[in-house]
């Protein structure tokens, strides 16, 4: 399975805008797009104008960017988007927001996606009752999750919901932050969703 392995906050800066790959840092003044305005690379010639094709791509990037997806796996989800009844837009959004990766960054049981992923694939977190490690899993209305019932992984989940829990706003989960675990309550709304996409341009371009 292939994964960029390269500098996150470069991704960020080829962006312009916050991705929130490197989990607390982001919200500090040490941010690489808060220091640096300019994209990364050389500069010594830069196109006036993005034409419309690198203006859908460019937001292409930063969606894939943002919950940490590859090519492959993302043309996956926009497949099923199309497939599902209404926007194709909002439902490839509401997709990749149930992500069990993306869901325990909101739930601040994670410092960003990235770490994540590493704690759903060491075996740390269980889904009703069962342990899971994969990180593309998408959750459904009445799934419970929290840590394994082992030393190591509750302290690890305290650890960082006690660190970072100030970020949780998320109405469609029920955090219990003293156990620690969660309930989905429903699924989320396209307003809730936490990626600032303008989703109609990653459609037109997909579509083509």
């Amino acid at each position: 399975m292939g994964k960029y392995t390269g500098p996150s906050c470069r991704l960020c800066r080829r962006e312009g805008t916050k991705l929130y790959l490197k989990g607390n840092r982001c919200f500090t003044v040490k941010c690489p797009v808060t220091k640096r305005k300019t994209v990364p690379g050389p500069h010594f010639w830069r196109r006036s104008k993005m034409s419309k094709y690198g203006v859908q791509f460019r937001e292409k990037q930063k969606l894939k960017r943002f919950y940490g997806l590859m090519e492959r796996p993302f043309r996956r989800y926009f497949e099923k988007a199309e497939q599902q009844k209404g926007n194709t837009g909002e439902n490839l959004l509401i997709l990749l927001e149930r992500r069990i990766d993306n869901v325990l960054y909101l739930l601040s049981f994670a410092a960003s996606r990235k770490e994540a992923k590493q704690i759903i694939g060491h075996g740390h977190i269980m889904v009703n009752g069962r342990r899971l490690d994969i990180p593309s899993y998408l959750v459904r209305v009445g799934d419970v999750i929290k840590p394994v019932a082992r030393k190591q992984s509750m302290d690890m989940v305290k650890t960082n919901v006690q660190s970072y829990v100030s970020r949780f706003d998320s109405q469609w989960l029920e955090l219990d932050k003293d156990t620690p675990q969660t309930k989905v309550l429903r699924l989320p709304a396209r307003e809730e969703v936490s990626a600032p996409i303008q989703e109609q341009l990653v459609v037109e371009l997909c579509s083509k």
